[in-house]
């Protein structure tokens, strides 16, 4: 199979991954809950997982937070953030990661920006929404159905000038492009472990720099007398026993991010224009433009999910319908149809793009039987 459905997760995990989770379960007991080798091990591990992720995001080691997905993190971060029925931005290309506990919350939510890479359209309808008198903004960072990459760094810095604080989702970006918490000035960034960081699945991290208020409470290792979680990061978000070979999968596959991450960047890019140009060609409605990252929307001429599974049979992995975010179909005019989604991971390569849209070809014919 050709595993084109890295928007989902890396399929494909470095054998450093592999290797890493094992030993881990070979020996590394629970951390922060005993001065025996084991334990020690396993808090070792923990926290050579937030010392890396620290080299990676530029932050601190106790600003990394470990939680199970992306959607974990992101539910804390805005716990911690938005009041029930505040206000709150957010662009019109968001997962259900985050509408979700938004509408959970009663917050009073502003879409802001619809038009598809369109830079333009986002910083004006963002400048809007945040001198309207919002609490709060939230703001994927790439698209997961059409990996449109917002403009962060401008919305970062308008949010700063209006003294609104940001979450943002860094699902689609974390270990393929820039992420830096210093630099952006976010409250919170969350990502996945499992994606662009190639760690394993059940892992994600959630890095802070605002007030924090905890989603779960339990027993964290330390300060046991307390009836309330302990004040201080990271084990203020830490409840229960952690995922410590998922932290040193996680570990593992950051530490090939570092070394390769440009690789990985200029490859996935590559890739997805040459899919969007090749699809074009072959007469598909294809979703794309300047600001795109590693991921490629389009329509098939019949249903996009009886498309995928013929894909499938032909040995492609990829993904149709609305992908949990039913926002950006909205955005784009897709929400009846969805799309079939095309989304690079580190092996992208020609190879790849030619053997797909040899496939996809065969889809242009009526009820892609030619």
């Amino acid at each position: 199979m050709i595993y084109l459905d890295y928007g989902a997760t890396s399929f494909h995990k470095p054998p450093a991954v592999r290797r890493a989770v094992l030993q881990a379960m070979e020996r590394c007991a629970n951390p922060g809950r005993g001065g025996y080798p084991a334990a020690e091990a396993a808090a070792e591990t923990v926290y050579v997982c937030r010392e890396t992720a620290g080299k990676l995001f530029d932050c601190k080691p106790e600003q990394v937070v470990l939680t199970s997905n992306c959607t974990h993190g992101l539910n804390i971060a805005i716990r911690s953030l938005v009041k029930p029925g505040g206000r709150v931005v957010v662009s019109g290309f968001e997962h259900n990661a985050v509408v979700r506990p938004l509408y959970a919350m009663g917050a009073e939510i502003t879409v802001a920006g619809r038009r598809l890479f369109d830079w333009d359209n986002t910083l004006e309808e963002f400048e809007k929404a945040l001198a309207s008198g919002v609490e709060a903004a939230v703001f994927t960072h790439v698209s997961n159905v059409f990996g449109y990459a917002l403009p962060v760094e401008q919305l970062a810095a308008m949010c700063q000038s209006h003294g609104v604080p940001f979450i943002l989702d860094a699902a689609q970006s974390a270990g393929s492009l820039p992420v830096k918490l210093k630099k952006l000035g976010a409250a919170f960034i969350a990502m996945p472990g499992h994606k662009g960081l190639l760690g394993p699945q059940g892992t994600g991290l959630l890095l802070c720099a605002g007030q924090t208020a905890p989603l779960l409470f339990g027993g964290t290792g330390s300060e046991s007398i307390r009836h309330d979680m302990p004040d201080l990061l990271p084990e203020r978000l830490e409840a229960g026993t952690m995922n410590v070979p998922g932290a040193a999968g996680l570990t593992a596959g950051m530490r090939h991010v570092l070394r390769y991450g440009g690789a990985i960047r200029r490859a996935e890019h590559r890739q997805a224009e040459r899919c969007a140009r090749g699809l074009e060609r072959l007469g598909f409605h294809v979703f794309s433009g300047e600001h795109q990252a590693g991921t490629v929307s389009f329509l098939p001429p019949f249903d996009c999910q009886e498309a995928a599974e013929k894909l499938a049979k032909l040995g492609f992995g990829v993904r149709a319908g609305l992908h949990c975010a039913p926002l950006a179909h909205e955005s784009a005019g897709t929400l009846e149809t969805g799309t079939v989604r095309v989304s690079f991971g580190p092996d992208a390569a020609d190879s790849q793009t030619d053997a797909f849209l040899h496939a996809a070809r065969r889809l242009t014919g009526a009820g892609g039987t030619s």
